[in-house]
């Protein structure tokens, strides 16, 4: 072989010497992220905020924030989990070792939320197998014997069919917090279900996960449309569609209302969980993630919107068949009044047929008796029968998908099958966020650590399972409520902005440019400059302040069951609890940023990926070809250059005249600057 054979091969990939899993395809990569950022939220979350803030209006606000901090910061996780190929806790070590406690708070924060999410997966898949049977269990209420006697169950009578059968027989729920009731037997094998599945499918790391995404990113889509299809040839979907699109302009100048927006497109996507940075850094370092962001982001939104539809397609008929039975039962108490004479017929309007009484006669009957009968109406107790009170009563989260959903089904033709199709699109919309979160658990540690994946997922997944035993007592619904309103909200904001402010303020907006230049081949719109420099933060800054603002104002409770829902402060020690979740969440950001300070602990800089040391190292080699004074402006001969390398100076958002870096600051272990104040180039 000739000697010069070894010189004409060509040079090895950084990405594949690296040893790191890499995604099969670019389709399983943005299969995984939308199946990521897609989930329960979309369904039950999205149409509630819209009937609530203004139809039509809210989507105004909603995706102007989206444009505003949704893409960007989306699109910054995306790069920085690119470019330096680590997790969570890696990259945020790297970055800026004295707020590494990004990364722990990301992944204590996906632990509490994998607890209680895959608790209402357990509960779909509960759902999922009483729905194989007609009619469904839930269609009416159970009947008790009562000596010869046979009685509807008084409180599945006092509340509805569906309510009671969530609420008792699904969850055998407790009156109050204090009272645990024990396992709820069902609930733990159905969890315990749910989280075999959970494990067999993220077991291999993305190998596994990459090819349930296949299946569980594009199934709800093909459940959602079939609903549509189906709710749009119903009674009354028109009602409800028309009644979600109606904009309410004036709500647009609520403060209340942006805030909402803002927070719903924050968890949309996903942000600061640690899900999008650990699946971005199995890519490519060359992948364009500028697309990925904005493609991940419009799908989403699409997605929110197509959710919308259905809901209100499928609520809107529910309205009219909740409204006909009201028309019914109102005519009989009328026709009964007629027959007592406590009513003279007199007041019955000659065309109005009592055995065809449509909403409009019973409307017009209604209004001439209040007219004549306005001193002792109120004792008749008449309704009012109004479609659009119906199309009002706002629910979302479980009381959507577990009561109001589930009741509209029973009054479809063929309930089981859509019932079956409804519960299994929940299973894997939950599935597919399950995926990310762990993801964003195991990547870190994986980073860290030397252990075969395979055995710290199972030991994750058991530990999980027996932590989520909490959840699966009989007052473990009111446990979901508390964790799902304060273990995530507040430190996921606060983990944001800290990753908003060290990429743009501490390592530098221009530098970062930069980097991204180097790594897509073009330069990203100057208008990233500006949001994650001056507009994400300051609007980040806001929501915090606000957030904290709406839980200091608003009593912290739950909703107890007591024969109906009952609105109930938490208890000291709940009360306690709750705020705990919080601090806990939020305690390794002081912590690791006083041990790097003072220097106690390694900053873990042998741990940098090998295509990224391999970047830094050939970059490093340039110096000598390239004018020195471009990479080391600093006169300290210990100060060092960027390692994300720039082979070019950033001329800064649209600018003609070329910027350069006065001051990098000291260096560090990692090989990233330790820069004490915020970036000088300014």
């Amino acid at each position: 072989m000739p000697k010069n054979t070894k010189a004409l091969l060509p040079s090895p990939d950084p990405d594949a010497e690296d040893g790191r899993p890499a995604w099969n395809n670019k389709l399983e990569y943005i299969l995984a992220q939308v199946g990521f950022s897609v989930g329960l939220g979309n369904v039950w979350r999205f149409p509630y905020l819209c009937q609530k803030n203004g139809g039509g209006a809210y989507l105004v606000p909603y995706f102007i924030l989206l444009l505003l901090i949704g893409i960007p910061l989306f699109f910054l996780e995306l790069a920085v989990g690119q470019r330096i190929r680590r997790g969570s806790i890696g990259v945020w070590n790297y970055v800026y070792p004295r707020l590494g406690g990004i990364g722990v708070s990301s992944l204590m924060v996906c632990g509490f939320v994998g607890l209680y999410y895959n608790v209402i997966i357990g509960w779909s898949i509960f759902y999922f197998f009483q729905s194989f049977q007609y009619p469904l269990p839930w269609a009416e209420c159970p009947i008790e014997r009562n000596g010869t006697q046979a009685i509807v169950v008084p409180e599945c009578e006092k509340s509805s069919a569906t309510t009671y059968f969530w609420y008792r027989q699904t969850l055998n729920i407790t009156s109050t917090i204090d009272d645990t009731g024990g396992l709820n037997w069902k609930m733990t094998l159905s969890l315990l279900v749910a989280w075999i599945m959970v494990c067999l499918a993220v077991i291999k790391g993305i190998q596994s996960s990459g090819k349930v995404m296949y299946f569980s990113s594009l199934f709800p889509y093909v459940v959602l449309l079939c609903f549509l299809v189906r709710g749009l040839l119903l009674k009354g979907a028109v009602d409800g569609i028309a009644h979600m699109f109606t904009p309410k302009l004036e709500k647009m100048l609520e403060p209340q209302v942006w805030r909402e927006a803002a927070t719903q497109v924050f968890f949309a996507l996903g942000l600061g969980f640690g899900g999008v940075i650990a699946f971005s850094s199995y890519n490519k370092r060359d992948n364009n993630c500028h697309f990925d962001a904005a493609l991940v982001s419009i799908i989403n939104f699409v997605t929110s919107i197509l959710a919308t539809l259905v809901v209100f397609a499928v609520l809107g008929f529910k309205a009219n068949v909740m409204n006909e039975k009201c028309v019914v039962e109102n005519a009989e108490k009328i026709l009964g009044y007629l027959n007592t004479g406590v009513l003279s017929r007199e007041l019955i309007p000659p065309h109005i047929n009592f055995s065809h009484l449509s909403a409009q006669d019973y409307a017009e009957m209604y209004g001439v008796i209040k007219t004549v009968k306005e001193d002792n109406f109120g004792q008749l107790g008449l309704d009012a029968c109004v479609l659009e009170d119906e199309l009002n009563k706002a629910v979302q989260g479980t009381g959507l998908a577990f009561i109001a959903f589930t009741e509209a089904m029973t009054h479809f033709p063929a309930s089981p099958f859509w019932s079956v199709m409804f519960f299994f699109m929940l299973i894997n919309l939950g599935l597919g966020s399950m995926i990310g979160t762990m993801t964003g658990i195991t990547t870190p540690i994986l980073d860290a650590f030397k252990i075969r994946k395979e055995i710290l997922c199972v030991v994750c997944c058991i530990i999980a399972f027996l932590l989520g035993l909490l959840f699966v007592q009989r007052s473990g619904n009111y446990f979901v409520t508390m964790f799902d309103d304060y273990s995530a909200g507040l430190p996921l904001t606060v983990v944001v902005i800290l990753e908003n402010v060290s990429v743009a303020w501490i390592y530098g907006t221009k530098r970062f440019m930069q980097d991204l230049e180097d790594m897509l081949g073009f330069r990203p719109y100057s208008f990233y400059y500006y949001m994650w420099r001056y507009v994400s933060p300051a609007v980040l800054v806001v929501l915090i302040v606000a957030t904290v603002i709406e839980m200091a104002v608003s009593p912290a409770g739950y909703n107890a069951w007591v024969e109906s829902e009952v609105s109930v402060h938490y208890p000291p020690w709940a009360l306690a609890m709750a705020y705990a979740l919080i601090v806990v969440a939020m305690l390794p950001l002081p912590l690791v940023f006083i041990v790097r300070h003072f220097n106690l602990i390694s900053d873990g800089s042998n741990k940098l990926s090998v295509s990224y040391r391999k970047g830094m190292m050939k970059d490093m080699s340039n110096l000598e070809e390239q004018d020195e004074q471009r990479f080391i402006l600093s006169k300290n001969p210990s100060e060092a250059p960027s390692p994300m390398p720039a082979h070019r100076a950033y001329l800064g958002p649209g600018g003609t005249q070329e910027m350069t870096n006065t001051n990098y600051g000291t260096s560090t272990k990692t090989g990233y600057q330790n820069i004490g104040s915020p970036e000088s180039e300014l």
